[in-house]
């Protein structure tokens, strides 16, 4: 459901309007990683503590608790709203933080693969063949001698069995 900035500074006291004003665009790609992490720890408080509260005020409308103020509450639509408006802000959070763990992968992967291709260069160039064995030179690769079978262990198990009931129809009929 979206929620116009009006309704989020109705249902938002000025602490957290700060909060959500800093889950927003161009402030949360200012953030840093150190950042981000007190932010959503902070938010998750406050969006648990609304959460709370909302549920509270419901079980004082329905009569199952006593009611925190002077009267039980008529209506939860503020702290419901509320709670969304947290929520929602939690969840763009979250997908700034999952966005930089994936750029961070993709950043290393391409590392990986650079060093790679230095290494492989580097051994080009000194002239050192490719999969030799020569003693105390490191690891070497040693070809397994087993066959792969292709067949799926699956398949070889339904053939053995069909091989199986067949006999036994033969030997049943005879």
């Amino acid at each position: 459901m979206a929620v116009t900035r009006k309704e989020e500074e109705r249902a938002l006291n000025a602490d957290e309007r700060e909060v959500v004003r800093q889950t927003r665009h161009p402030e949360i790609q200012g953030l840093s990683d150190d950042a981000l992490s007190k932010l959503l720890r902070r938010l998750r408080d406050m969006r648990d503590r609304a959460k709370s509260q909302a549920n509270q005020q419901r079980r004082e409308m329905r009569g199952k608790a006593d009611p925190k103020g002077a009267a039980p509450k008529s209506s939860d639509a503020g702290s419901r709203l509320k709670t969304s408006v947290l929520a929602l802000s939690l969840k763009r959070l979250n997908s700034e933080i999952q966005r930089r763990a994936a750029m961070s992968r993709n950043h290393s992967l391409v590392e990986n693969a650079r060093h790679a291709l230095e290494l492989k260069l580097q051994a080009q160039k000194n002239n050192i063949p490719y999969n030799t064995r020569y003693a105390n030179q490191g690891m070497r690769d040693i070809p397994d001698k087993k066959v792969v079978s292709l067949v799926r262990p699956a398949e070889r198990g339904r053939l053995r069995k069909a091989a199986a009931m067949a006999q036994a129809r033969r030997d049943t009929t005879d």
